[in-house]
């Protein structure tokens, strides 16, 4: 699938994706790779809107580390 066609395949759900993953990181603090384990969502999906919400001031870093799925440290992030 070229990368525009990917982009607006996606373009819609890119709100609703963005207020559940707030809503998830409200709930608790967490990796990326934890919410969208939590949301049942491909974290291809969830990492650009927990960088979003980091960019707009909405999440935090708690200044935690976790493991993540490959095994390497992940941000663990707050509401």
């Amino acid at each position: 699938m070229p990368i525009t066609k990917a982009a607006n395949a996606i373009a819609n759900r890119v709100p609703t994706l963005r207020a559940f993953v707030l809503m998830t990181l409200k709930a608790a603090p967490m990796t990326a790779d934890e919410v969208a384990q939590a949301m049942r969502e491909s974290i291809l999906a969830v990492r650009p809107r927990v960088t979003e919400l980091n960019k707009l001031g909405l999440i935090a870093d708690t200044g935690k580390r976790r493991a993540n799925d490959s095994g390497r440290t992940a941000i663990v992030w707050k509401a």
